[in-house]
């Protein structure tokens, strides 16, 4: 009997190291080929995410974290007018595509899919770990993602901000957000929307964090590898 149990014991120590191997090779594998995801943790600056160069390197961060950091990780941004510098639409910085989430599903195989008839949902706009981010009628509600582009992925005009300030305030300001569960309160386009569903508000002034989570967000923003 001795001997059986050290046989036994040996075989599901040997199970154990097997599936503890196969827990993590998979998700390496997997992960490498991510071109798409929603941030999964947010800055917490509210609005002020360092502008796009900051947002891009938050990108390339977490991509780096979930072992997707060969590509160029762009975030799904616009900025406005303003000081002298042109806008810059959100769907000229992403690349071409295909792009695909951290499962391999494919959300769109181009820029005019992604703007026009993309794969994107509650269970496919997946963060960079793979968790898929809580929904309207989930506790918290997070489906409010950044954006500040209109349905086409181009720039708001100078004018009303839609960006907190280019991305740059945490107070005062405004963001259009998309859903990402393509839920709202109302059944329409812009309540589907996953790039343009209504401006941010709030107490503090529409940028803050505590303002973007009151109206079902988190400061969450999606990112695209560009190459």
């Amino acid at each position: 009997m001795p001997a059986l149990a050290n046989v036994f014991s040996r075989v599901c120590f040997g199970l154990a190291a097997a599936f503890a191997v196969l827990a993590t090779q998979p998700a390496q594998a997997q992960s490498a080929d991510t071109s798409f995801f929603l941030t999964g943790t947010a800055i917490g600056n509210g609005g002020n995410l360092g502008g796009l160069a900051g947002a891009d390197n938050y990108c390339q961060t977490l991509a780096q974290s979930a072992g997707a950091s060969a590509k160029t990780w762009r975030a799904y941004l616009s900025t406005q007018a303003a000081d002298g510098k042109p806008a810059v639409n959100a769907r000229d910085r992403i690349g071409k595509g295909p792009w695909q989430n951290s499962k391999g599903v494919v959300v769109a195989k181009d820029v005019a899919e992604l703007h026009s008839a993309n794969n994107l949902t509650k269970q496919t706009a997946l963060s960079e770990k793979g968790d898929v981010i809580n929904g309207r009628g989930d506790t918290p509600n997070r489906h409010d993602v950044l954006t500040g582009s209109q349905p086409d992925g181009t720039a708001f005009a100078a004018g009303d901000d839609r960006t907190c300030k280019n991305w740059a305030s945490s107070t005062q300001g405004s963001a259009m957000v998309g859903h990402s569960d393509r839920i709202g309160l109302r059944d329409d386009d812009a309540s589907k929307s996953w790039n343009s569903s209504h401006p941010s508000r709030g107490p503090d002034g529409g940028c803050s964090q505590a303002d973007l989570k009151s109206t079902g967000g988190d400061a969450l923003f999606y990112c695209f590898a560009a190459n």
